[in-house]
């Protein structure tokens, strides 16, 4: 899986939880899921789930905390694949 096909992933996953659609219409690889995006702490738990589920993946503690941005979450699961 390409790095273009994780972000298109990543987007379906962030986008109902989306609370700032401004943000994802010109999403950028260095916008912050929860200052950009507007997606609360509490639902960014969320996305590190369905990360999980996607893609096939476990994703640790220790690094879920590091997921802050969209291409935090992307470099993730490319180095899982």
């Amino acid at each position: 899986m390409d790095k273009k096909e994780v972000l298109d992933k990543i987007v379906e996953i962030l986008t109902p939880l989306t609370k700032n659609k401004d943000a994802l219409a010109r999403l950028g690889l260095e916008a912050s899921i929860l200052k950009d995006l507007k997606i609360n702490s509490a639902r960014l738990v969320d996305v590190v789930l369905d990360i999980e589920e996607r893609f096939g993946i476990v994703v640790k503690d220790e690094e879920a905390d590091k997921v802050r941005t969209v291409q935090d979450a992307v470099n993730l699961v490319l180095s899982k694949s």
